[in-house]
């Protein structure tokens, strides 16, 4: 496969960073798509990559590459979309000062 996959959209969700046996490690994110109808789409990052998602905040958008990888398991077939570069497009949202956190000058 040779093209370029790419999606852009909102961070929904941040998982944890799971560690496997040999040292195995992945984390998933939950990107929400732009456009008139938005979509949640669930992608994962493995091993040295699952720092990438340590500079991210939720809410803040951010374009993605990722590969579509597929395996057979039990004569179950199963595709999992494999981030490899994650970009932010804008700066992490701001978050609103409550008037008592102001200082008075």
């Amino acid at each position: 496969m040779s093209d370029i996959l790419e999606l852009k959209g909102a961070l929904k969700v941040l998982g944890e960073t799971q560690e496997f046996s040999g040292g195995f490690r992945k984390r998933e994110l939950v990107i929400t798509t732009e456009g008139d109808y938005p979509q949640d789409v669930k992608l994962e990052v493995v091993k040295d990559k699952c720092e990438l998602l340590d500079r991210l905040s939720l809410g803040q958008t951010i374009k993605v590459g990722f590969n579509v990888r597929g395996n057979e398991y039990n004569g179950k077939y199963y595709v999992n979309l494999q981030a490899w570069k994650i970009e932010a497009v804008g700066s992490a949202p701001q978050q609103q000062a409550d008037a008592g956190d102001e200082i008075p000058f």
